[in-house]
C-alpha cells in the first residue's frame, strides 16, 4: 500500500507486540490500544481506574498528535475494562479528553488486559 503511513512518537509507550502505534491511510488513522504504560519508564502506572485511563488517554492522544490530529479528530473510541463499575469514572476521564460532539465509543468488560491493568483504549481518527 503506497499510501499507508505507520505513526510513531516516543511520548506514548512502544508496543508490546508486533504492531505500531497508528497506522494512517489517506485521511483515517487506526490508533493502537494504550493502556497506562509511562512511555518513559515502560511500567504501569500505579493507581485506581481514574489514574490509569488518564494515562491511556494522555497515551492515545499523543499517538493522535504524531499522527497530526487531536483526540477531538476521534470518530470512534472503543474502551475495554477488567471491570464495569469503573464505566462512570472513565467516562469522566475521556470527557477531559474529548470534546463535544463526541465520538461513536463502543464499552466492553473483558477477563484481562496486558500487564493486568484495568483500562485499555483505543481510537479510529478522520483528519
Amino acid at each position: 500500500m503506497s499510501n499507508r503511513a505507520i505513526i510513531a512518537t516516543p511520548k506514548a509507550p512502544a508496543a508490546l507486540g508486533p504492531y505500531s502505534q497508528a497506522v494512517k491511510v489517506g485521511n483515517t488513522v487506526w490508533l493502537s490500544g494504550q493502556i497506562p504504560l509511562n512511555p518513559e519508564t515502560m511500567e504501569v502506572v500505579e493507581g485506581d481506574a481514574t489514574v490509569q485511563a488518564t494515562q491511556a488517554f494522555g497515551n492515545l492522544a499523543a499517538v493522535a498528535e504524531a499522527a497530526g490530529g487531536s483526540l477531538d479528530d476521534a470518530v470512534k473510541i472503543n474502551i475495554s475494562l477488567t471491570d464495569m463499575q469503573d464505566f462512570a469514572s472513565v467516562n469522566a476521564v475521556m470527557e477531559t479528553f474529548c470534546n463535544e460532539p463526541y465520538p461513536a465509543r463502543a464499552c466492553v468488560q473483558v477477563a484481562a488486559l496486558p500487564k493486568g491493568v484495568s483500562v485499555e483504549i483505543e481510537a479510529i481518527l478522520a483528519l
